[in-house]
């Protein structure tokens, strides 16, 4: 730390780490000392780009000695997530990494125990958590205003082709992994989050329709939780639809569909549904997610010392379930159980 302000290392040149600097250099309590990427000068365009003055590198090893580096933020492409997390923890640096965390259970495992065992703080870049309207929801089903929820519904459905810049990468089975690691991944997470609960069991179906991924794009999951809720989500690539994603929550008290609220004992006067103001996820682009309310609470975290509740332990879970519906997907959609075994890959 210099100065008092911790200085941030982002490994990952590419388009969602520019998001992520601005909001580094927004934060009072941070700054930028260097920026990476395997192509130099990727990163010196970067650096230019965004008007930083800082050191550019093209290998992690220079980071990870550097006594002015207290954060890594990896954000380059999806098989380097792993690896690079589990060094930047070794090396005693706390971690920011981008969604997903791993391509496989083992990953999962490895990076969930490097940061573990070597007490560094982390985050994980499921944003939808830092969305106006999922503060809405979480304070709702906290306070009670829903009851005992017993229905949790959370769908992601993005067009995805040739289009997009990641296309190349993403639609493969190597680097994309499916549909859900690849960014299915966020309504999982979210599903989690807004239940409050962990799910026992899985099945999933998928299909292809037109043929442009390696892995099915479009994926239906339904799951029973712990506590007995029981839940759907779905994944969908080859819709003609916008980025489109779908919540609904239903209690024993109250439902909400997305924005709209519904409680005859909170509203008694209600006779159609309550509207809440409240910026919502409906853009795939970087620019609208917000990393600045992600990045301002790790900062946080890592001053007074607590663990974020988007951290890989926690992220660990959501990755552990996506795997779970690919695994019941790839048995023709029998039920899988979690926690997966150590055994499972």
């Amino acid at each position: 730390m210099d100065n008092g302000k911790l200085g941030v290392a982002i490994n990952g040149a590419g388009w969602v780490a520019s998001a992520h600097a601005e909001c580094w250099k927004r934060n009072p309590h941070c700054r930028i000392v260097s920026v990476g990427d395997i192509d130099r000068r990727k990163a010196e365009e970067f650096v230019k780009r965004l008007d930083l003055n800082c050191y550019v590198h093209d290998h992690l090893d220079d980071v990870l000695a550097n006594p002015q580096v207290d954060i890594v933020d990896i954000s380059g492409p999806n098989q380097v997530h792993t690896p690079q997390g589990v060094a930047v923890a070794e090396a005693g640096k706390h971690v920011l990494v981008e969604k997903p965390i791993c391509l496989s259970m083992r990953e999962n495992r490895l990076l969930r125990d490097a940061v573990v065992c070597n007490g560094v703080k982390s985050i994980v870049s499921f944003v939808f958590r830092w969305t106006p309207l999922l503060d809405n929801l979480k304070s709702l089903v906290a306070a009670g205003a829903l009851g005992d929820l017993f229905y949790i519904e959370v769908n992601y459905w993005h067009e995805i082709g040739p289009w997009w810049s990641g296309f190349e990468w993403g639609h493969t089975k190597a680097l994309g992994g499916s549909a859900e690691l690849l960014a299915g991944c966020h309504a999982i997470d979210a599903l989690r989050y807004l239940a409050g609960d962990e799910v026992a069991e899985v099945s999933a179906f998928s299909n292809n329709q037109r043929g442009l991924f390696e892995f099915d794009a479009n994926v239906a999951a339904i799951f029973k939780f712990r506590g007995g809720a029981i839940g759907y989500s779905s994944t969908l690539y080859d819709g003609e639809v916008p980025y489109q994603v779908d919540i609904d929550l239903v209690g024993t008290e109250g439902t909400v569909r997305n924005n709209r609220f519904w409680s005859e004992r909170l509203l008694p006067g209600q006779n159609d549904w309550t509207t809440m103001a409240a910026v919502s996820p409906t853009s795939g682009d970087v620019a609208h997610h917000p990393f600045q309310g992600e990045i301002d609470h790790f900062i946080d975290c890592i001053r007074t010392n607590r663990e974020s509740h988007c951290n890989i332990a926690d992220a660990y879970r959501t990755h552990e379930l996506c795997m779970a519906i690919d695994r019941s997907i790839a048995q023709g959609g029998r039920p899988v159980t979690l926690p997966l075994d150590d055994e499972q890959t």
